[in-house]
């Protein structure tokens, strides 16, 4: 993970008390889960000490990629968000020209995104063709069942997650 990654203020913070957690909290408990499993005996055929060591092995991955996500983190100012144009921490409303149908949009960093809730990467196919762009553009997606082309209605800031 060489790239650099761009979160907003609040997804930075919430990764920071993410990492706060698993650090101080979960680590504990997995601690715990192996010294109450040796307790059973034989480690060679004791199912629950693996299965401990196996979640502290996870969560020491999760951990390394979050202190990685944060030192690598680009944080976008809200203070320099232009409300002119498409970037990250912005919500959209486009015109889906083929079906007529409108569709609303957040625009966060890959980490902070939740596609079912609407809030997209700007490195996912809608995304990155919208960034930058401003409202009247017509925007043209390469999606997986063709090409899809929007009009930007309005770019206000995202309400948040």
């Amino acid at each position: 993970m060489a790239e650099n990654m761009v979160l907003t203020k609040k997804g930075y913070e919430e990764l920071e008390q993410k990492l706060e957690y698993l650090k101080n909290v979960r680590r504990k408990e997995v601690a715990e889960q192996i010294k109450v499993a040796r307790s059973f005996g034989d480690l060679s055929e004791n199912a629950e000490y693996d299965e401990a060591r196996n979640e502290q092995s996870l969560l020491e991955g999760q951990i390394l990629t979050i202190e990685n996500q944060l030192k690598l983190a680009t944080v976008v100012d809200e203070e320099d968000i232009d409300l002119g144009k498409v970037g990250i921490g912005m919500q959209v409303k486009l015109l889906d020209i083929e079906f007529d149908e409108e569709e609303t949009y957040q625009i966060y960093g890959s980490v902070e995104s939740n596609p079912a809730a609407g809030i997209i990467s700007n490195e996912s196919p809608v995304g990155s063709a919208l960034m930058g762009k401003q409202v009247g553009d017509i925007v043209d997606v390469e999606a997986p069942g063709g090409l899809v082309r929007f009009k930007i209605l309005e770019i206000t800031k995202a309400e948040g997650k």
